[in-house]
């Protein structure tokens, strides 16, 4: 999956005005690697392992090279990020323990870690991301801050976390429980809340056996087994690319309704079964104006629930749900598929301050 996002900066002294810019393309959020366990209560009293640790998982079908990737931890409401680098690499179906800090010698050592430090996590609340970078975030103030931010693979707000991803956090921690997620690691539906369960601890790491997350009902019979990792990279079969990198409405009145804006769509996709388009934008600065987008589909591709070329359905505001611009069943044709969309404002603008107001659109293209 690509991303490209347009930065509005509408205008208004008695006025609006609109811009936007394209982003580096999404880097990490195809990986499959996810955080599939965090415990907090190493070394306290009664904890069943004298270090906190954090279990991450490739739920993917390829290898992921953890060079240049990092572990990062703030507390509940914090944004100073403590930052843990990740070596080595993960299989597919396979566990990579960090073991962090500990309170006291109580409990059990934890199993052969895959990398370690100091970072001494809390029971009631905190965040943990994944990040394909080495910086420190910055984000997390809020709840979905860290959404826009494609360099990190997985967040986990857990307690009394400010940031996370769905519309809840995962448990808080106790001295023998652990956040463990559904599936053995394998799912993730981008929802904390129902993806993470409390339970016993049970880290696992690079040596644990692997864990198929395409499996599913097994006969009585006994069997063996073994897996060989195979590895390729290929380049991204679905990309999407904006015609216009900055979009502009110039001056408009309070109470005016400018004209929407064009911008064209487009979308390039080998995936034989297809793909979805979604759009969905943050909400302006100082103070939110009400914007919509209308589309048309290419040959073959059909509009999303209330799309239309004729008017304008009101965009939604990160951290809910996309709207589905359309989609298509067959691969691109030659060149690309060419959604044509218009940019522009569903009710006349509203009686504020004069400034400088800004919004981000973002328009994502997913492989069935």
């Amino acid at each position: 999956m690509r991303v490209r996002r347009l930065l509005f900066l509408p205008f208004l002294p008695l006025a609006l005005a609109l811009a936007c810019v394209l982003p580096a393309a999404q880097a990490s959020s195809s990986s499959g690697l996810v955080i599939s366990q965090i415990f907090a209560g190493g070394g306290n009293s009664g904890a069943p392992y004298q270090n906190d640790y954090v279990e991450l998982f490739d739920r993917g079908s390829a290898a992921v090279d953890l060079s240049g990737w990092t572990l990062q931890y703030a507390s509940a409401s914090g944004t100073s990020w403590q930052v843990t680098p990740l070596t080595g690499s993960i299989a597919p179906g396979r566990a990579y323990l960090v073991q962090l800090a500990s309170t006291a010698a109580v409990g059990a050592t934890l199993p052969t870690p895959d990398a370690t430090d100091t970072t001494n996590l809390a029971n009631t609340g905190g965040k943990l991301a994944v990040v394909h970078d080495t910086a420190a975030l910055s984000c997390g103030a809020t709840a979905g801050s860290c959404a826009s931010n494609s360099l990190i693979a997985d967040l986990v707000g857990y307690g009394s976390a400010s940031d996370y991803e769905g519309a809840a956090a995962a448990p808080a921690l106790s001295a023998t429980t652990a956040d463990i997620r559904a599936g053995s690691g394998c799912t993730d539906t981008d929802a904390n809340g129902s993806d993470f369960a409390s339970g016993d601890p049970a880290p696992r790491n690079s040596s644990s056996a692997a864990t198929s997350c395409s499996s599913g009902g097994g006969g009585s019979g006994s069997g063996s087994s073994a897996a060989a990792s195979v590895a390729l990279d290929l380049p991204s079969s679905v990309s999407v690319s904006l015609d216009h990198a900055s979009l502009a409405f110039g001056t408009a009145a309070v109470g005016s309704t400018p004209t929407p804006l064009s911008e064209s769509v487009t979308v390039t996709s080998t995936d034989t079964a297809g793909y979805v388009l979604t759009a969905h934008r943050t909400a302006f600065s100082p103070a939110d104006l009400p914007l919509g987008l209308s589309a048309s589909a290419p040959s073959g591709g059909s509009l999303g629930t209330g799309v239309s070329s004729s008017s304008l359905l009101a965009l939604p505001i990160a951290p809910a749900s996309d709207l589905v611009v359309g989609s298509k069943t067959t691969v691109a044709q030659s060149g690309g598929d060419l959604w044509p969309a218009k940019v522009g404002f569903t009710a006349p603008l509203p009686a504020l301050a004069a400034g400088h107001y800004t919004a981000t659109v973002t328009f994502t293209v997913i492989g069935r």
